[in-house]
Order: C-alpha cells, then sequence, then structure tokens
C-alpha cells in the first residue's frame, strides 16, 4: 500500500456510517486476511534491519573485546547495559512519534503527522545532549553501583565514557525512524542500519586489535557508527518533511506534546530497564564468569528480540494507521495476525538461537568454562522464545493504539514482581551456592516466566477486550 492509498481508504472510511471502510463486505476475509500479512511481513523485515541496530553494535562489540580479557567482557557488560538503558528509556521517540505519525496520516493529515516527526527529532538531540553529559560526569559510581569492581570496574568506566557522545546520535535515528515507519516507508532504515553495522565492525576491529586501544576503542567505534546512522536519516526525513511543507523548525508546544505523549511510554520503559538492570546485577554478584557468560546471552538475545519486536512495530504501524481512519475491526483482525506471527516467529528464531549457542560460544570467549555457560544460558532463552515473541507483538499492538497508561501500569506491577523473584533468587543462591551451570539457568528462567510471562498475561487480558482501542476508557 503506498501513502497515497492509504491516505485515499483514509478518507474513505470517514464516510462509511460503522467507521469501517466502504469497501469491506462480508466477503473477501481470507483475501484480506492474505493481504494484511503481505503488509505486516513488507513492513516487519526492514524494520527488523533497523531495529538491530544499537543491539547489532553490543553484540559486535561483545564478540571483539570477549578475546581481551574476561575482566574486560564483564565489563562491557556493565557499560552497555548502562547504555542500552538510557537509549531504551527514550524508546518512545520512536514508539510514540511512529503512532502519532501513522495515526494522522490515517486520517489524512500528512503534513501534520510529519510536523510531529520533526517535533520528535528535536526533542531526540535536546534529550541526547542531556543524557550524554550526566553519563560521563557519573560514569564511574553508576557502574559501581552496579557490581562492577576492580578491573571490571576500570573497564566498564572506559567504555562508557568513549561510547556516551554518540548516544544524541542514536536518539536522532530513533526519533527519524519514527517517521519513517509511520509513513510506511522503513526500507531507507534497514539501509542505514546494515551501513552502521559494517561501520562499526570495520572501526572495532581497527581501534581494538589494529591501534590498542582495549574496550575504549570498541566504544569509540559505536560512538561514530551512531553518529554516521543519525545523519544517514535525518538528512533525508527533513527533506522528505520539506516537499510536504513541513516546517522544520522547533516548535515548542509540539515538542511538548511529544514529551508528555511520552510521559507513560517513559514510565513503561523504565520499569522494564529497571528490572533488566537488576538482572545484571544479580549476574554481577554471581560471579565474574556468570556476569561475562551473560553479556554474551544477552547481547545475542537482545538481537534476536528486535527480530520479534519488528513484528510487533509492523503491527503497530499498521494498527494505528486502521485505527486513525476508524477501521477497528481490521485493527483487531490485525492484532490476532500479528500474535500468530510473532509466536511462530518466536518458535524458528529460538531454535536458530540454540543452534548458534552450541556453535558460536567459542566466538564471544576463548574461556571453556564461559563457552559452557553461554551454551546454557542460550538453550533456556531459545525454549522460552516464542513466549516473548507472541507478547512482544501483542505490546507493540497496544502501543499503536496508544494505551500508554495500560501499559505503564501493568508493566510497573511487572517490575515489581520480578524484583521480587530476583531477590528470592538472590537468598537461593547465598543459601545453596549453587554451580555456575545451575545460576546461569536459573537467572534465564526467572527472566522469562516472571518478566516476559508478567508481560504476556496483561498484554493477553487487554487484547481480549476493546478498551485498548479506546485508551481513555
Amino acid at each position: 500500500m503506498t501513502i497515497d492509498d492509504s491516505t485515499a481508504t483514509a478518507r474513505a472510511s470517514h464516510d462509511a456510517p460503522d467507521g469501517r471502510d466502504k469497501r469491506d463486505g462480508d466477503d473477501g476475509n481470507d483475501g484480506r486476511n492474505g493481504h494484511a500479512f503481505t503488509q505486516l511481513l513488507a513492513l516487519a523485515l526492514p524494520t527488523f534491519g533497523q531495529l538491530i541496530a544499537e543491539p547489532a553494535f553490543v553484540m559486535i562489540d561483545t564478540a571483539i573485546v570477549g578475546h581481551i580479557t574476561g575482566a574486560a567482557l564483564a565489563g562491557l557488560s556493565v557499560g552497555s547495559t548502562i547504555v542500552l538503558t538510557a537509549v531504551g528509556l527514550c524508546v518512545f521517540l520512536a514508539y510514540g512519534t511512529t503512532s502519532q505519525v501513522a495515526q494522522l496520516m490515517g486520517a489524512g493529515k500528512r503534513k501534520q503527522g510529519l510536523e510531529a516527526g520533526i517535533d520528535g527529532l528535536w526533542l531526540a538531540l535536546g534529550i541526547g545532549i542531556i543524557i550524554s553529559a550526566t553519563l560521563f560526569l557519573f560514569a564511574q559510581p553508576l557502574c559501581r553501583a552496579m557490581g562492577a569492581q576492580g578491573d571490571v570496574l576500570i573497564n566498564a568506566v572506559r567504555y562508557l565514557r568513549a561510547i556516551v557522545f554518540g548516544l544524541p546520535g542514536m536518539l536522532l535515528v530513533y526519533a527519524a525512524n519514527g517517521i519513517f515507519r509511520g509513513i510506511k516507508q522503513v526500507r531507507i532504515t534497514f539501509i542505514a542500519a546494515s551501513a552502521g553495522a559494517l561501520v562499526n565492525t570495520a572501526l572495532d576491529v581497527l581501534f581494538v586489535f589494529g591501534l590498542n586501544w582495549g574496550v575504549a576503542g570498541s566504544g569509540f567505534a559505536t560512538l561514530i557508527a551512531q553518529w554516521f546512522m543519525g545523519i544517514f536519516l535525518v538528512v533525508p526525513a527533513l527533506v522528505w518533511a520539506r516537499k510536504d511543507d513541513a516546517d522544520w523548525r522547533p516548535r515548542l508546544a509540539g515538542i511538548f506534546h511529544t514529551a508528555s505523549d511520552g510521559v507513560p511510554l517513559f514510565i513503561r520503559t523504565l520499569a522494564l530497564r529497571a528490572s533488566l538492570v537488576a538482572t545484571v546485577i544479580l549476574a554481577a554478584h554471581m560471579s565474574t564468569q556468570v556476569l561475562a557468560a551473560y553479556q554474551a546471552v544477552n547481547a545475542t538475545w537482545n538481537f534476536v528480540l528486535n527480530m520479534l519486536d519488528a513484528i510487533g512495530i509492523a503491527g503497530q504501524t499498521l494498527v494505528a494507521t486502521e485505527l486513525g481512519a476508524g477501521r477497528r475491526q481490521r485493527a483487531k483482525a490485525m492484532t490476532t495476525l500479528a500474535g500468530k506471527a510473532g509466536w511462530i516467529s518466536g518458535i524458528v528464531i529460538g531454535i536458530g538461537m540454540v543452534v548458534f549457542g552450541f556453535v558460536a560460544a567459542a566466538a564471544f570467549s576463548p574461556s571453556p568454562s564461559i563457552q559452557h555457560l553461554i551454551m546454557v544460558g542460550m538453550v533456556v532463552q531459545g525454549v522460552l522464545l516464542p513466549l516473548a515473541g507472541w507478547m512482544w507483538a501483542l505490546d507493540g499492538i497496544l502501543i499503536g493504539a496508544r494505551d500508554y497508561r495500560y501499559l505503564a501500569v501493568t508493566c510497573t506491577i511487572t517490575a515489581v514482581i520480578y524484583l521480587s523473584a530476583l531477590a528470592g533468587l538472590n537468598a537461593l543462591d547465598m543459601t545453596l551456592n549453587p554451580s555456575a551451570s545451575v545460576r546461569m539457568a536459573l537467572l534465564w528462567l526467572v527472566l522469562n516466566v516472571f518478566f516476559i510471562g508478567g508481560r504476556a498475561i496483561f498484554n493477553a487480558t487487554r487484547i481480549r477486550g476493546e478498551a485498548w482501542m479506546h485508551p481513555s476508557a
């Protein structure tokens, strides 16, 4: 479907008395479902390409730094967790912008949609500058608070301070992605992500092994790649907006609206990131080997989750467009389709993750004991990945419907339950002092049962009704 087709369909829907497209009859459901699946796939594949940018950077860093020392890999785990947390907290720049732009497009308001996207770009730049300066100043106490000590602390601080000023570039990528997703033009984001990964890999090898800059070299390589991607996407976004006479200038009212609209999403993400940070802290208390192996599994998990998140975001874009045009029944059908696609993808990708754990563990560390722990974690995650695939798809749908308050409340509840479960696991670990393999398995099992499982229950409960299509309800 082209943008012009979307706009024309949206206008036609306003003339239908029940809010549905006049072309929707009682027959042809299979045809519409087939077309919907094609749309979902057409958006999901390139969306995955751009989603993997930051996780791919971290996974590349992990594979290269893992061949320095175990302490360097453990330090990378701490430093990258702080970076991913900061970036993750600002994910509303992409999610909120996507939903807002898509709904405005669905309602036939193209210029307003593009200007909303530009508001997101200005907000991203301002937030990125503030966060970068803060993390640079407080790098050492933050890393120490996460359990890093000795050589691990030194490496964590070096990595964090080297990478941190790339955050404004990465947040600009998030906001620009929101624009391109909202107007269903996501191929350019795939190209940007692919080019960024190539730049990061080449510079990583040069700085770490060629110039012997160690873990700091890995951070500098990612910083350059982040700004490369940011410029690569922002320039065409602005050019595209100018063609529709959208205003480039910062509009305080629009920026504040985007920021306030993102507050519930920020709370949602804060709860989720707090849960993941707590997991890293517990892994750090278990042992350096467990923490190093956790980083390898976590980097891979973040990478494959973006395959699943691509489905959720594709569904988010399509559902937001349908809701903007008033076609609620088609939005509901799209939700069912996205959920099934997420579950099936989780099965397929989960099998691949298990195989990858056995085949590629040596790529992350030369230590046989760390390699074994990586395999243990990969198996647990791979087996339980279908649940994550289903949950992430529903999560994207609720974001597309702008059901932000529900997500903020339920994710906070999930975080409280999960943090309690981690406290229980910590007490059990200190009492029984199990082997590193058991610790690794339990760490990932608890994450899937309480963190992923809790979110899945809340999302499924919401989708069963229709209140999510009326967020104020």
